[in-house]
């Protein structure tokens, strides 16, 4: 599976970003989906997954602001960040996990991508 994010920058407070994922090799539709995000000095954190049957999750900090979806081809995971905050800045990573069930654990997902910077600036 090779996962490889698009779509980061920077952008203002208040702004909106979205990042893509395009997801190639043999991977199973149903598996989840996730996007985490990494500050430097500190651990991975779940952002939002998406399960197989559309169920999604999201960081309390994110919820009203992200949405996390898959193109009509399930051959791309998106997340639409608005109303972006100083505190959103980091590294946002795609990852898949080989189960139909999600989990918001980063160390319960085995491919990754190489990650996205957003910088968000007052």
């Amino acid at each position: 599976v090779q996962l490889v994010e698009s779509g980061g920058g920077s952008v203002q407070t208040g702004g909106s970003v979205r990042l893509s994922c395009s997801i190639s090799g043999y991977i199973d539709t149903r598996y989840c989906m996730g996007w985490f995000r990494q500050v430097l000095g500190k651990e991975r954190e779940g952002v939002a997954t998406l399960g197989g049957d559309g169920s999604t999750r999201y960081r309390d900090s994110v919820k009203g602001r992200f949405t996390i979806s898959k193109g009509i081809a399930k051959t791309t995971l998106y997340l639409q960040m608005n109303n972006l905050i100083s505190e959103d800045t980091a590294i946002y990573y795609c990852a898949s996990r080989p189960r139909f069930q999600c989990s918001f654990d980063a160390k319960d997902f085995t491919d990754w991508g190489q990650g996205a910077p957003v910088t968000v600036s007052s």
